[in-house]
């Protein structure tokens, strides 16, 4: 090798900054780590040898070396989300212990503990910021969960369930992905698609092109069918061949329950750890010890939520089924009084493009996707005085279709940038839609030269692709999830904080992070908003006057039935991780089954594994959380009353209420606890009044 050779950097340490996305191969990973992890375990020993009980001698340094790690070990966990590979998994699944490892290691340092104790107690506290001192205590209570009081046999179990916790979780999502890529299904006669709408026989056989069927057309086919939610869900919608519909529903309910993608097993060992590790820290269930970092205190008072919901929503729901027995019965099904599982979403279309005169699928051509974020950006720009560009080309992408984008202030300075990755890639990609950090918003000083480093957000969604040259036509359902998960965008980019374990989501309390996505989805509905985006996509005409009408009257449409599974997936998720006892006589699925009981008016088939796709609890971070959806929505539907109250139609208003809801809700980010964020904005604490009354369940007395 010449002396002038320099052995190539390798990306993933780059350590800050966007990420290179364009160099970064699954080759990287593992040398990447080896040596990362070691540089890491040798500046953790410096700084507990030299730590001093104050914020420059603890918070900073200790931020500067977890934010290298979560710089490189953010990226690959977000590649595997959205860039999946045999490869990628192979080195996440080599390199991923050694990382849970170092986070123990980190998570238990007495000395680190000790400091922040000391910090707590000492004469310069009171000097802190909110946000500091948050910090601090989050601090604290995190090493107290990550066992740092543990010692000996205690603490060697305690590391050894998070190891393995990591893996399960891991390999859980792999077997979804997989259940889901396996299983396909090829129609190849005018009959077996019948009814369907033109954008999935497009989308269908788009699919069976890619699968080398190299002829195949939207108007003859073959067609194939996934279980990829754009696939899925409009087929159980429109096809009316209910043999088909039944087929398809008992493969998407049965996803990752059998054979060597199996994840009943995994679900009973990541219970029966989660139980142990609870057991471990002094808690009595898992929930507990989950509860200690959430708004609702205690298991009894997510309990009376979710028990008011649900009396609220269930013989709401129990009249949804027998008018749709009903209306069924009119069409002359034979299935009419024994309507299954694979015929409600059918006759719930049927009945709503009956009763509203609106089919969803008529809707779409007006919401193309560009026009859709046209409408969503001038929607923040009104409320929040922010403006949002194209920034395509500025940062390196990990997909073509991706997109990246820049927010300004009133002034035009940066505030933020994200990215947007829309459409759905089955191959590659896990469903559902997300939005994740890239980088935190910060104070960071160089040299004596203090500057604040700008957000920067993922945004993810699964919404139909474009097909056949046409811009991707979103459903309405495709329109809130893209406002949802901006709502998420915003919490994270326009946080005022500058300390970054307080800023944007960091450190907000898990069932209050909802909030400003939830909140969000409110303004598809409004007026100004929806007709700013709603658009033909060949001719530009405005939607039809009678089609907001019908969306308006069609928006709580079966909404005891929503709220009610919403409080069955919360139900269940709480009593897996409260009263379940793992190894007992009893399985999840049994306990599932049990919940089911009063949480649902059509009980799940005995071969129904929900369950063992349920990635939210098993992989994601909402086990014994999953309730957090509905105690956000109430603070949501609450906050966005504010605006109703203020009057939709009052410009000034709107603004002077969404810039107090900018100053409060968006910018304290995690500097204040979330009910005062909250009472800072609504000058009260929040009330379940807005949510069932935007719900059509207020029983009002006359």
């Amino acid at each position: 090798m010449s002396a002038n050779t320099t052995i190539p950097q390798n990306s993933l340490l780059q350590g800050s900054g966007l990420p290179p996305f364009a160099e970064i191969t699954p080759e990287q990973v593992i040398p990447a780590f080896e040596q990362l992890l070691a540089e890491l375990e040798a500046q953790l020993s410096t700084l507990e040898g030299n730590i001093q009980p104050n914020w420059s001698g603890l918070v900073e340094p200790l931020e500067k070396l977890t934010e290298r790690l979560y710089w490189s070990w953010g990226i690959v966990s977000h590649l595997m989300g959205v860039k999946n590979s045999p490869e990628l998994r192979e080195a996440h699944e080599t390199v991923q212990p050694q990382v849970v490892q170092f986070m123990n290691k980190l998570g238990q340092s007495q000395p680190i503990y000790n400091a922040f104790k000391e910090l707590r107690t000492s004469d310069s506290w009171k000097n802190l910021a909110s946000a500091q001192q948050r910090i601090v205590e989050a601090a604290i209570r995190d090493a107290e969960l990550s066992g740092v009081g543990l010692q000996g046999e205690a603490r060697e179990r305690f590391n050894a369930i998070q190891m393995e916790l990591a893996e399960l979780s891991t390999k859980f999502s792999n077997h979804v992905l997989d259940a889901t890529k396996a299983f396909s299904l090829t129609l190849t006669t005018k009959e077996e698609v019948d009814g369907l709408p033109q954008s999935w026989l497009s989308l269908a056989a788009q699919a069976a092109r890619a699968a080398g069927e190299e002829n195949a057309t939207p108007e003859n086919g073959p067609w194939r069918i996934t279980l990829d939610f754009p696939s899925y869900n409009p087929f159980m919608q429109h096809s009316t061949r209910r043999d088909l519909r039944e087929k398809l529903y008992k493969a998407y309910i049965t996803r990752a329950s059998s054979g060597k993608l199996d994840n009943q097993p995994l679900i009973e060992r990541i219970l029966a750890l989660r139980q142990e590790l609870a057991n471990l820290l002094g808690f009595q269930n898992f929930a507990e010890l989950s509860l200690t970092s959430k708004m609702a205190s205690n298991v009894e008072a997510v309990e009376t939520l979710l028990e008011e919901l649900r009396s609220a929503s269930y013989n709401s729901a129990n009249q949804d089924l027998e008018a749709l027995k009903a209306f069924a019965s009119t069409k002359g099904a034979a299935e009419a009084q024994d309507l299954r599982h694979w015929d409600i979403s059918f006759w719930a279309e049927r009945q709503r493009e009956e009763k509203f005169a609106f089919t969803a699928e008529e809707l779409r051509p007006y919401f193309p996707l560009p026009q859709v974020l046209e409408g969503l950006f001038g929607l923040v720009n009104r409320l929040f005085g922010i403006t949002v560009t194209p920034a395509d080309g500025q940062a390196p992408v990990w997909h073509e279709d991706v997109r990246y984008f820049q927010i300004a202030d009133e002034t035009g300075t940066p505030i933020a940038y994200f990215y947007l990755d829309p459409y759905s890639r089955p191959a590659e990609k896990r469903g559902g839609a997300w939005m994740d950090v890239c980088i935190n918003r910060s104070k960071i000083t160089n040299n004596g030269v203090t500057a604040i480093r700008l957000p920067v957000a993922y945004l993810i969604c699964n919404q139909t692709p474009p097909v056949d040259g046409q811009p991707s036509l979103m459903t309405f359902y495709e329109v809130e999830t893209l406002f949802h998960e901006f709502g998420h965008g915003l919490h994270h980019m326009l946080t005022k904080v500058d300390y970054s374990g307080a800023a944007g989501i960091n450190n907000v309390e898990w069932d209050a992070v909802e909030l400003p996505s939830q909140f969000m989805e409110n303004w598809c509905y409004e007026r100004t908003t929806l007709f700013s985006m709603a658009q033909h996509y060949e001719t530009g005409e405005l939607l039809p006057e009678h089609y907001y009408q019908k969306l308006l009257a069609a928006r709580n449409y079966m909404s005891g039935s929503v709220i009610l599974r919403q409080v069955h997936f919360s139900l269940v998720d709480l009593e897996l991780h409260s009263r379940y006892l793992p190894g007992s006589n009893e399985t999840a699925a049994d306990v599932r089954h049990r919940v089911a009981k009063t949480t649902t008016v059509l009980p799940p088939l005995p071969e129904d594994a929900f369950l063992c796709a349920f990635g939210h609890i098993f992989e994601g971070g909402y086990a014994a959380g999953y309730y957090s959806y509905k105690w956000a929505e109430v603070l949501s539907a609450d906050a966005f009353a504010a605006f109703e109250e203020a009057g939709l139609e009052d410009e000034a208003a709107i603004k002077a209420t969404g810039r107090r809801y900018r100053d409060t809700v968006l910018a304290l980010g995690g500097s204040k606890h979330p009910m005062e964020v909250f009472q800072a904005f609504r000058g009260r604490q929040p009330s379940t009044s807005s949510l069932l009354k935007h719900n059509g369940l207020l029983v009002t007395s006359v």
